[in-house]
């Protein structure tokens, strides 16, 4: 039988501005995500130094760098979805809801 459940939501922050321009530096994306890697759903026991959190991780969208949100992050710690959410308001970045595709 078919998991009926609808997928969990994810919030996308483009690396392209509000101006349409693209954000610096080069590695943002990285660095927002190494900072979110202790943010780990129960019993993960990877190490947060090596890996990053399976609710914010970097992805490349053609040749837009993006850091993809699972909006379960807000169920472990609100204040950690709204950093980096603020994080792209702060810096006029563009998000889209949406949900990644298996």
């Amino acid at each position: 039988m078919p998991n009926s459940a609808p997928p969990p939501r994810e919030l996308f922050i483009q690396g392209i501005t509000t101006e349409g321009k693209p954000f610096r530096p080069s590695d943002w994306a990285e660095r927002l995500c190494g900072v979110m890697a202790q943010f780990r759903p129960p019993g993960d026991t990877r190490d947060p130094r090596f890996c990053y959190s399976p609710y914010v991780r970097p992805l490349l969208q053609g040749e837009i760098k993006c850091v993809v949100i699972d909006e379960r992050l807000g169920d472990i710690d609100p204040k950690a979805l709204d950093f980096v959410l603020n994080f792209a308001h702060d810096n006029h970045l563009v998000v889209v809801q949406a949900c990644s595709l298996e």
